[in-house]
C-alpha cells in the first residue's frame, strides 16, 4: 500500500514555510497543476484548495533533500569529503573576449559570453536569466530572453531575489526546446529535483545550467530602498552597477563609487538565505563567481554538459582562460566561504 501523498499544507507550509526555511524560489507555485499556489511576499501562498497531488513537496529544496542523490542524477557520482565545493572536473579563471560583453559584466563577463556563443551557434534557443523590472529601479525580474542584445540588456549580478525558476513556464508556453538557465544554488537543488520527479516538460527543455555562486540575497525594501536609496541618497536610476568586493560597492552613471559595509548590508539578508549550505551551487553544470577577482570569473565546470559547452567556446574563442593556480587568494575563499555555509545548520 503507498503513502498518502501530502498536501501542500502539511508539507511545505509547516515544515518549510511557516518555520521561515523557504528560499522564495518557486519551485512548487511552477509545478503545480491545479493553480493553488501563487507566489507572493517571496513565498508560496494557498489560494484555492489543495488538490493533494503531492508534487509541491517533491520539487521543495528544503523538504526530504537528498545532495548525494541529486549528484548521482546530475554527474553519475558523489562528492568526496576532500571536495568541499562539491563534484567538479576542471577550473578555471575565465573571461569574455568580446568588449562589448565586458563593458557591462559584472566581473569577467563568462555567463554573458557562454549565453550569447549558444545563442549565435543554436546549441539553445533561449536562456532564463533575471532582467530589471521597468517600474522598480533595480528590481529583479525573471525573463527568458532569445538575442545576443538581450544578453547584453541583462547583464551583470542582482543582490535581490529573482525567483527565475518562474519563467520557465513562460519558456514552455512559447515552445522552447532549448535552453540554458542562470541561477543561484537553491534554483539548481530545484532544478534537479524536477528532473529527478522526472516534470519532463520542464526538465526536457533545459540544455544546461549556470549557476551563480551565492554567499546570501538581500531584501530589496531594505538594501536598496532603505540604504542605497534612503541613507546613502543614490538615485536608483543613476546605478550602473553594484558589485561585492569586501565591501557592497554602489556605482554610478555620474561616475561616483558609494560603499556599503558587508555588515551593514547583512542587516538586509533574507531570512530564505539563512538555512543555504550550498555556496557555489554544486549541482549546476557550471558554477561561477567573483571571488575578488578583477575582471576575470572563477569558473567550475562540474558536468559531462557543462564542459563541452564551456570548451567549445572558448575553442570559438568566446572565453580565455586562465590557470587557476594563478589564482590562489580566489581558490582559498572559494573553499572558505563554501566551509562556512556548510556550518550554517
Amino acid at each position: 500500500m503507498s503513502a498518502p501523498k501530502l498536501g501542500f499544507e502539511e508539507s511545505i507550509d509547516a515544515n518549510v514555510v511557516l518555520k521561515e526555511l523557504c528560499s522564495g524560489c518557486g519551485a512548487c507555485v511552477l509545478v503545480c497543476p491545479f493553480g493553488c499556489l501563487e507566489y507572493s511576499e517571496e513565498k508560496p501562498k494557498l489560494v484555492k484548495k489543495c488538490e493533494l497531488c503531492g508534487i509541491c513537496s517533491r520539487v521543495c529544496p528544503r523538504f526530504e533533500f537528498s545532495q548525494e542523490a541529486l549528484e548521482t542524477l546530475a554527474f553519475e557520482k558523489t562528492h568526496q569529503p576532500s571536495d568541499i565545493f562539491g563534484v567538479f572536473r576542471r577550473l578555471v579563471i575565465a573571461q569574455a573576449t568580446d568588449e562589448s560583453i565586458l563593458r557591462v559584466c559584472q566581473d569577467g563577463g563568462v555567463v554573458s559570453a557562454l549565453l550569447t556563443y549558444a545563442l549565435d551557434n543554436g546549441v539553445i534557443d533561449s536562456a532564463i536569466v533575471s532582467g530589471m523590472s521597468k517600474e522598480k529601479p533595480l528590481f529583479p525580474m525573471p525573463c527568458v530572453i532569445s538575442t545576443s542584445q538581450d544578453v547584453l540588456k541583462c547583464a551583470g549580478t542582482r543582490y535581490t531575489y529573482s525567483p527565475s525558476l518562474l519563467a520557465l513556464q513562460d519558456a514552455v508556453q512559447k515552445k522552447m526546446r532549448s535552453l540554458a538557465f542562470v541561477g543561484t544554488p537553491c534554483q539548481m537543488q530545484s532544478l534537479r529535483k524536477i528532473e529527478a520527479f522526472p516534470l519532463k516538460k520542464f526538465s526536457n527543455i533545459i540544455k544546461f545550467t549556470v549557476g551563480l555562486m551565492c554567499t546570501e540575497s538581500f531584501v530589496y525594501e531594505g538594501l536598496v530602498r532603505k540604504h542605497i536609496e534612503g541613507v546613502l541618497g543614490v538615485d536608483l536610476k543613476d546605478v550602473k552597477k553594484i558589485n561585492i568586493k569586501g565591501r557592497v560597492l554602489v556605482s554610478t552613471k555620474s561616475g561616483r563609487i558609494r560603499a556599503v559595509s558587508l555588515a551593514e548590508a547583512k542587516r538586509y539578508t533574507r531570512k530564505g538565505c539563512l538555512p543555504c549550505m550550498d555556496f557555489s551551487a554544486e549541482l549546476a553544470d557550471i558554477s561561477v563567481g567573483g571571488l575578488g577577482l578583477n575582471g576575470w570569473t572563477f569558473t567550475i565546470l562540474r558536468s559531462k554538459m557543462g564542459e563541452e559547452i564551456f570548451k567549445e567556446a572558448e575553442k570559438a574563442g568566446a572565453v580565455r582562460t586562465r590557470p587557476v593556480e594563478e589564482e590562489k587568494l580566489a581558490s582559498d575563499l572559494l573553499l572558505k566561504l563554501s566551509t562556512r555555509k556548510k556550518k550554517t545548520l
